[in-house]
């Protein structure tokens, strides 16, 4: 599963002090259960349906026979999950025959079956449902990562939403495809499969392994078959059925197809074309070969996360899919989903989380391959980046710093799914990597997925199978990362004995309770040169020592950048400024760009290092760049601006490019109109967006009018940006065109649009208006607390109130924000 989050709450270069030592969260409550591996009483082994949908009631009518055996012992019962169905017969087989079976179903979600008989353990046996699925009826909630549990979904079935198409698909990760099929949904289950599907004859279908077969079944009608050879978990199952175009590839002989709808198939090569490349890289890097016999991807509509990595069949939210003019500002954030879902094949459906609690070895390991075939493909600076990026994420989450990665004690399987599993898991599993050595590491995973091979893993298996390969005991590395909460937050300080010729590392770990055994390494440069030295910490404070022929010009602390932990370096500038210019990793020059943002306005080589970073090989470093700069600093402008408009002209990546228009336009230099007016014609609409907002601060009138002419238009940076405009100049009239945009918004869109519509409710004196706004704000507080969207958005809400302090409106306006406010701190 690949989530969507508040992606765009965090720049990339840290401009405020260091991180504090985060405040302490809330322990998980007392209360909540100690959630052990699920029981096994029966086994599945086989999993057969002929299922077929009808639209205006929005059910599923369906029939399975269920092939079980006892696990251990024997038995004459069954417990199954069955989540808001009719149940209609319930059977045992014996060839064709039927049995009817006592069975009961009084709570909706447990179907408890008399068996009729003893079975012995690794006796099969057949069991036969016939049953309604109504997930439109069922009364389940989701989670932040995954925002409904229904299991079933119907986009648009009766077309009543005019250029929607009509879909099917399902969505059984965590627990959800006992809403669509009676099964044992747990993940330590496996089970082959086959699925008929009847459907509309128009519709194309997708389901696990490969299409058998296809049989008319009336008029309009067609009958399809897919059957899966190989087991795996129930949640992995899946449907899905609409007006898709398949565009079709090869990998080692395997079929690979992208199912997209008609007007994005011309794209399908360019959105999903470098997944045979990740099936090879990976395949060779792991040294165990894709092991399914086909891989596709597809795209729904509506749907309710970002991916979902179900057995040889993707799905993937509709982000993904993108026009050639969308892929023009396509950034890696966006393809490295392709990549999380992949690795899954491997990490979460060959092998899979024995538990929810041991969630880490299927999305820590999926978020881990994201930065992995980022160095592969685009360099060690993407990578890094990627890795910062999410590490960042993490540690701007205190809450999160109260769970341990593998967790045993939790409300609902739904809360597994958050920063700590996906992104503080990531990079734990970077960090092991960094310290066992690439050979051993990879060798490690490799002997974790053949001993454990389509069954099932827990973070203790994967530390074996490291164990085993490197030779070391492990058990320090997991205790502290994986079932412990919590990371180091440290401060450095540097001394130079000038006599004694030392230099002196002091690392003070300041976090409560026990230190963190850390090893690292740091870099000392002198005269130019680098010596390294690896060092382990084991103590709370430590000083590490190094004889050198001369004072150092850099001490680099960490100098593979790996190390997970919140620190603040006490270097001087004219370190970080050398830092920047030498040290060779795309951290220290984030991090010395960081440095030097603080200082630009009193500091010429602070300025220095900012304007230099706006020709910095890598794209991201030079939008970081152009992003931090002060330009508002007389100083700053006056050093910045040649070189901003030199690159503004001769950029070519468009994300960066529009970094550049957008500093451009905090000067107000009426001498840059031209070049604003020129970029509105640009392929990218990241580009036009910039443009457009730059336009209005040098020609507001212009930007409005200009602003109207796009109206029409539905791409995410040009709508934001025509909501911008329209927030800054535009009146009530234009309020609509705002709500509406917002409100057709994904998730990362709707995060964009949040400061400019809290803009124009600061402005607006009409009370529909400003409810309607405050509404959508607070929802977005609640939704994605836990993520760090609270803050902000109360921000947003306290400027909307501080705006209309002086209006008629004030008090009203006071109460709103207040209510909502409270709303928002009270949520969970």
């Amino acid at each position: 599963m690949k989530h969507l989050f508040a992606l765009g709450l965090l720049g990339l270069v840290a401009t405020t002090p260091a991180l504090a030592q985060a405040p302490a969260a809330p322990a998980p409550k007392a209360e909540s259960p100690y959630r052990a591996s699920d029981t096994k009483i029966n086994d599945l082994v086989h999993t057969k349906l002929d299922v077929r949908f009808d639209y205006a009631k929005r059910y599923l009518y369906g029939k399975t026979w269920i092939t079980l055996k006892p696990h251990a012992y024997p038995t004459d019962t069954l417990r199954l999950d069955a989540k808001g169905m009719e149940i209609k017969a319930v059977a045992l087989m014996n060839g064709d025959q039927q049995t009817p079976l006592k069975y009961t179903y009084t709570d909706g979600a447990n179907l408890r079956i008399n068996l009729g008989k003893t079975f012995k353990p690794g006796e099969q046996y057949i069991i036969y449902i016939d049953y309604v699925s109504k997930p439109d009826e069922l009364k389940v909630q989701g989670s932040a990562a995954i925002t409904d549990a229904k299991g079933l979904y119907f986009v648009n079935p009766d077309s009543a939403v005019a250029g929607k198409p009509v879909q099917i698909w399902t969505q059984g990760e965590t627990e959800a495809s006992s809403a669509w099929f009676p099964t044992i949904d747990r993940p330590n289950q496996k089970t082959t499969q086959e699925i008929s599907m009847t459907v509309p004859s128009k519709y194309v279908t997708l389901s696990n392994g490969a299409l058998v077969s296809q049989k008319p079944a009336g008029p309009g009608l067609r009958t399809d078959t897919w059957k899966m050879d190989l087991p795996h978990a129930p949640y992995l199952f899946m449907m899905a059925v609409g007006d898709f175009k398949i565009t079709k590839d090869t990998w080692r002989g395997k079929e690979v197809s992208y199912y997209l709808e008609p007007k994005y198939a011309p794209f399908a090569k360019q959105i999903f074309g470098n997944t045979t490349d990740m099936m090879e890289f990976y395949s060779t890097r792991l040294g165990v070969e894709y092991p399914w016999n086909k891989y596709a991807q597809i795209v729904a509509r509506d749907y309710v996360s970002g991916a979902m990595e179900n057995t040889t069949a993707t799905l993937h939210g509709e982000q993904v899919q993108m026009t050639d003019r969308e892929l023009v500002d396509r950034e890696y954030q966006n393809e490295s989903v392709i990549a999380h879902e992949l690795f899954h094949q491997w990490f979460g459906d060959y092998v899979t989380a024995e538990s929810w609690s041991n969630l880490t070895v299927n999305e820590s390991m999926a978020d881990f391959s994201e930065g992995l075939y980022a160095e592969h493909k685009y360099g060690r600076d993407a990578a890094d980046a990627h890795y910062y990026r999410y590490l960042r994420r993490y540690l701007s989450s205190p809450r999160d710093a109260a769970k341990p990665l593998v967790r045993f004690h939790y409300d609902s399987q739904e809360d597994m799914f958050d920063l700590v599993s996906y992104q503080k898991g990531g990079a734990i599993v970077d960090m092991l990597r960094t310290y066992l050595g690439d050979d051993v590491f990879f060798a490690g995973l490799q002997k974790y997925l053949k001993d454990n091979a389509l069954g099932n893993g827990e973070a203790h298996q994967m530390r074996l199978a490291f164990e085993a390969v490197s030779g070391q005991d492990l058990n320090w590395f997991y205790n502290q990362w994986y079932f412990a909460p919590g990371h180091p937050v440290v401060t450095i300080d540097y001394a130079w004995d000038a006599a004694k010729k030392v230099q002196s590392v002091t690392v003070k770990q300041t976090q409560p309770g026990q230190p963190f055994r850390l090893p690292f390494a740091i870099d000392y440069y002198v005269n130019g040169k680098k010596q390294r030295q690896q060092v382990e910490m084991t103590e709370a404070t430590q000083t590490f020592t190094m004889p050198l022929s001369a004072k150092p010009e850099l001490v680099n602390v960490d100098a593979n950048k790996k190390t997970l932990w919140q620190k603040t370096d006490n270097k001087p500038l004219g370190d970080y400024v050398y830092q920047y210019n030498k040290a060779p990793l795309f951290v220290d020059r984030v991090e010395a760009l960081g440095a030097a943002a603080k200082e630009q306005t009193t500091n010429a080589a602070a300025r220095g290092v900012l304007v230099a970073a706006l020709n910095d090989k890598f794209a991201s470093l030079r939008a970081a760049a152009a992003e931090a700069l002060n330009l508002e600093d007389k100083a700053v402008a006056k050093a910045a601006a040649a070189t901003l408009r030199k690159r503004a002209a001769s950029e070519k990546e468009s994300v960066v490019k529009a970094q550049l228009l957008t500093a451009l336009a905090k000067l107000k230099d009426k001498k840059d109109e031209k070049l604003f007016s020129q970029e509105l014609n640009s392929q990218s609409y990241n580009v036009q967006g910039a443009a457009l907002r730059a336009l209005g601060t040098v020609q507001p009138a212009q930007a409005l009018t200009r602003a109207k002419a796009f109206e029409t238009d539905s791409h995410g940076a040009l709508t934001q940006a025509v909501t911008e405009v329209y927030a800054k100049n535009g009146t009530l009239a234009q309020w609509a065109y705002v709500r509406d945009k917002f409100d057709a918004a994904r998730p990362q869109g709707q995060f964009n649009m949040l400061e400019p519509m809290a803009a124009m409710l600061g402005r607006l004196d009409d009370a529909t208006a400003v409810a309607e706004g405050i509404t959508r704000l607070t929802s977005i507080g609640v939704k994605y607390k836990s993520y760090g969207a609270d803050k902000p958005v109360i921000g947003m809400l306290q400027g909307i109130a501080t705006a209309k302090a002086s209006r008629p409106s004030a008090a009203e306006t006071q109460q709103a924000v207040a209510k909502a406010v409270a709303e928002i701190e009270a949520a969970k």
